[in-house]
Order: C-alpha cells, then structure tokens, then sequence
C-alpha cells in the first residue's frame, strides 16, 4: 500500500509546508485529489446515464427474449453495439479509483508515516481539540454520514436497481460508525470529499437534465 500512498503524502506534506495548518491542509488536499479525478468522474457519469437511457429498451429484449437466453444475449450485445455503449463503462474509471482511494485512506490514517510530524496533527481544529484522534463530539461522525447519504443520492437519481437504493441509506450509518473510531483528520478529508462530489455531480448532471428536457 505505500507505493499507492508515498505520492499523495508527498503532495500533502508539500502543501501543509505552504499553509503550516494541518486542517485546511487537508481540505485543499482533498479539493485538488478530487479535481484530478474529475475525468474519470465525468467518464464514469456518462457511461451509467447512457445505460439508464437504454433501461426499457433492455426490458423489452429480456421480456421478448426471456425463454431463449442466447437470443437475449445477442440481441443484448447488438443493441450495445447500435447504441455505441459499452455495459462496463462506468466500472473502469470506479476501478481506476479505486487504489487512488486505498493511497488517499492510508496517507490520512497514518500522516507521520509520511513526514507530517505528530505535533502538527496533535492540534485543534474548529471545534476538534485534535485531527490525531476520533471526534468525540460526533459532529463530524454525522457530516460524513450525512454527505455520503447525499452523495449516494445524487449518483443514483432515477435508479430502481433495489439493492443500490439499500446501499444508499446503509452506506452512511457505516461511515458514521467507522468516523467515531477514525482520526479526525481523516473524517474531515471524507466530509469535504463527498461535498465536492454532490456539487460536482451537480454541476456533470445538468448538461443532461436539459438534453431531456429538450427531447420531450
């Protein structure tokens, strides 16, 4: 897991150099992390809206097809093809992610281990008496519990898959369970991350909203 982190503690040494303040250090961390994985978002978007465009073409292939799973299949893979939409394109920017995230998780849980000293974490921070320890208050607990609830919303717009909705409430009862254990600063980093992700979904979601409402 180092040689996945060593780049990204650099980066958040570097910065916390400039700034000597380890919880804004962290929020400018997380910003430009997220804003170098803005393609891979937009790539990501794309690819799960067209294949939500395609949801009632699909349903009428399998009710059509449902006794011949072969025929299905084909039909399947040529609609892909005339649509020009690949089934696993939203999974490989997830994919490409996802040791970004592992980098980012260990550089947050362990900063002294990559060069940011002890006494600088060891600090209060709005109302954290430290970003080294738990945020015994929960006021942090439940802002991460909270964005990723509307985080997870936002990405699943218009989606009945039933176990994607159950992820969407039990997702962020287990980040607030995790953030009372995890250090402050780590918390702080998954607040801001999931912020920048709901106005960013935001801002990626409305070029689509006007195209539909154009077609109708």
């Amino acid at each position: 897991m180092s040689f996945l982190a060593q780049p990204f503690g650099m980066l958040l040494k570097f910065i916390y150099d400039l700034i000597g303040n380890y919880g804004i250090s962290i929020i400018v961390f997380t910003i430009l992390t997220k804003l170098l994985l803005v393609p891979l978002t937009i790539k990501q978007t794309r690819s799960m809206k067209q294949m939500q465009e395609l949801q009632p073409k699909l349903k009428e292939l399998q009710e059509k097809y449902k006794n011949d799973k072969e025929k299905l299949n084909i039909k399947t893979m040529e609609l892909y093809k005339e649509q020009n939409v690949s089934p696993f394109g939203g999974c490989l920017p997830l994919l490409i992610q996802f040791p970004i995230i592992i980098g980012l998780f260990a550089v947050l849980r362990e900063p002294i281990k990559y060069g940011i000293a002890a006494e600088a974490i060891d600090v209060a921070f709005l109302w954290l008496p430290s970003l080294l320890t738990p945020d015994k208050s929960l006021i942090l607990p439940i802002l991460a519990a909270l964005t990723t609830y509307l985080s997870s919303a936002t990405m699943s717009q218009n989606q009945t898959d039933q176990t994607q909705k159950m992820m969407t409430y039990m997702f962020p009862i287990l980040i607030f369970w995790w953030g009372r254990s995890f250090p402050a600063g780590l918390t702080l980093y998954w607040v801001i991350s999931n912020a920048f992700q709901v106005v960013q979904q935001l801002v990626i979601a409305k070029p689509y909203a006007k195209l539909k409402e154009g077609s109708n």
